[in-house]
């Protein structure tokens, strides 16, 4: 799941809430979770939350858990991978670095929004009229917040984009 920050939530709630109550029905969460490949059945839902209706602060607390309970089943079952699915993985992360090298232009581990403009455009992919600032894309996927993308960042954006 694609990390979302409050505003993306609240519009997602929003479109959810299509009577405008200010709440959203289990159904339309595990519509949503559905779209999304999170799977709960609707007695499940019931069960967790033990009313037919959340408002937007348990639905974003609700999001939060389930990216944290996400990033921990990753790890844990990371953990538990067989030989033959751990030298796939270490191929795929191998490729994954050489691309990361490739935009990490000057070798420190990171990759600046600079670095990013400057292979966009020898790559002929970077359109200065476009509006489009690379400061924003890196953002998306700057998990920590400091503004330039690490390589598990990047591995995670490679994997979202390429599923």
């Amino acid at each position: 799941m694609a990390p979302f920050n409050t505003n993306d939530l609240q519009r997602i709630f929003e479109k959810l809430d299509r009577n405008g109550d200010g709440l959203v029905s289990l159904e339309e969460l595990n519509w949503v979770l559905e779209r999304i490949g999170v799977h709960y059945s609707l007695e499940e839902l019931e069960l967790l939350f033990e009313k037919p209706t959340l408002d937007f602060d348990e639905f974003l607390f609700f999001c939060d858990s389930l990216i944290s309970n996400q990033k921990a089943t990753t790890s844990s079952s990371n953990e538990n991978e067989e030989s033959e699915e751990v030298e796939k993985d270490d191929d795929e992360e191998s490729d994954l670095f050489e691309a990361f090298s490739v935009f990490d232009l000057n070798g420190d581990g990171f990759i600046t929004s600079e670095e990013l403009q400057s292979v966009l455009a020898r790559l002929g992919m970077w359109d200065e009229t476009s509006g489009k600032d690379c400061r924003s894309m890196i953002r998306v996927y700057d998990t920590n917040s400091d503004g330039v993308l690490d390589f598990e960042e990047f591995k995670n954006m490679m994997l979202r984009t390429i599923s």
